[in-house]
């Protein structure tokens, strides 16, 4: 090092003693106060920026955990909200099962003579030109074309085709269909047919013969197809002309085709016997 470098040296050294001397010594004295007041108002704004920065960094990222912490449970009350729904269903579904097989079980009891088997809608027609189901028993449970399906609360239709485990049902209300009826009150007897609509029509019922709106249309049980005394529906209107030999009348069948879930095969019956005069 030359005498020139070491003379800087030794002087920076001593400027720097000096100068932190005087520091020293005014800080001492409080004559710095003056320049740390105006480096307090010069910084304090920053740090209060900073500071607020800082703060709300931490309430967004809080505010995000808040908001996962909320979905998550969002989430689990949704799965738990639909297994109760699903539960809720299965339980309404058992309820109105129940209810279908207690009136079945009643409509047995009611009847001893008939021997019924209980069996599930599978299938209709889905174009509704043709009246038929679809249940889900057929030869191998004993079912047999021909034989009448009921509910409880009147007649279905009958069997048309069975298969080993399924069967086609015609309903009474298909224009091909025709049932020997009776009016429950005057004992008049006609014979109930299907229409195009869907609905019901009760034919060859004489002239003099009292039918009025409200009568119940009951089977009669001629020609042995079906037992007596099925309910069939109710009469709704009745045709009647003096140039005409028979009237008619409009029935509502007592059976929501449309609402069919379970029905009974007849599988048998007491038929009535006719005996011919000698």
């Amino acid at each position: 090092m030359t005498r020139m470098q070491r003379g800087g040296t030794v002087l920076f050294l001593l400027l720097f003693v000096a100068l932190a001397g005087t520091t020293l010594i005014l800080d001492r004295t409080d004559r710095l106060q003056p320049v740390k007041n105006l480096v307090a108002q010069i910084t304090s704004p920053v740090q209060d920026v900073l500071s607020s920065a800082t703060g709300r960094l931490t309430d967004f990222r809080q505010l995000f955990t808040d908001m996962e912490v909320c979905r998550a449970e969002n989430e689990e009350l949704q799965l738990l909200v639909d297994q109760l729904i699903i539960e809720n269903v299965r339980l309404r579904e058992a309820e109105i099962e129940n209810v279908t097989l207690r009136e079945q079980l009643n409509f047995k009891q009611a009847n001893p003579s008939f021997e019924l088997l209980s069996s599930q809608v599978i299938g209709r027609d889905p174009s509704n030109l043709a009246g038929y189901l679809i249940i889900d028993r057929g030869t191998r449970q004993g079912v047999a074309v021909g034989m009448p399906v009921l509910t409880h609360r009147g007649l279905v239709g009958r069997v048309t085709e069975a298969a080993p485990n399924s069967s086609k049902v015609l309903l009474i209300t298909d224009p091909s269909s025709s049932v020997n009826a009776l009016i429950q009150e005057s004992r008049a007897t006609g014979v109930v047919q299907g229409s195009i609509r869907q609905g019901l029509t009760m034919r060859y019922i004489q002239q003099t013969e009292d039918v009025k709106p409200g009568d119940l249309v009951l089977t009669s049980g001629l020609g042995g197809n079906f037992p007596t005394r099925l309910i069939i529906g109710q009469v709704t209107a009745v045709m009647k002309t003096d140039v005409e030999l028979f009237q008619q009348a409009e029935v509502r069948p007592s059976v929501d085709f449309g609402r069919l879930e379970m029905v009974l095969v007849l599988t048998s019956f007491e038929t009535i016997v006719f005996e011919t005069q000698q």
